[in-house]
């Protein structure tokens, strides 16, 4: 039951690969990646239990914490153009408050 599981995900991971290639905008490459990302997740819980290893859901949330930083990092440069989200080249100082 594991192995077909894992059949099913990797297929839809495949999917998710196109969607994330043909587009059309930003936003739905990037929901795709995520999806990938949230997929692979679950591969991984599989693949721990189908090998007898169910320590490797701890690689599996530090996994989903990554997508999960990842994904508003892009999505924040994708709004602002810079992770900082800073309009002007002015604030290039260290301690900006002070």
């Amino acid at each position: 039951m594991y192995a077909a599981t894992a059949i099913g995900i990797i297929v839809a991971i495949a999917l998710a690969l196109i969607r994330a290639a043909r587009g059309p905008t930003v936003f739905d490459r990037i929901l795709a990646v995520n999806s990938m990302g949230t997929l692979t997740v679950i591969l991984i819980a599989v693949f721990g239990f189908l090998t007898g290893r169910p320590e490797w859901l701890d690689l599996a949330i530090l996994y989903a914490l990554i997508n999960f930083v990842g994904t508003l990092a892009v999505l924040k440069f994708s709004k602002y153009g810079q992770m900082a989200g800073h309009d002007d080249d002015s604030s290039n100082e260290l301690f900006p408050w002070s």
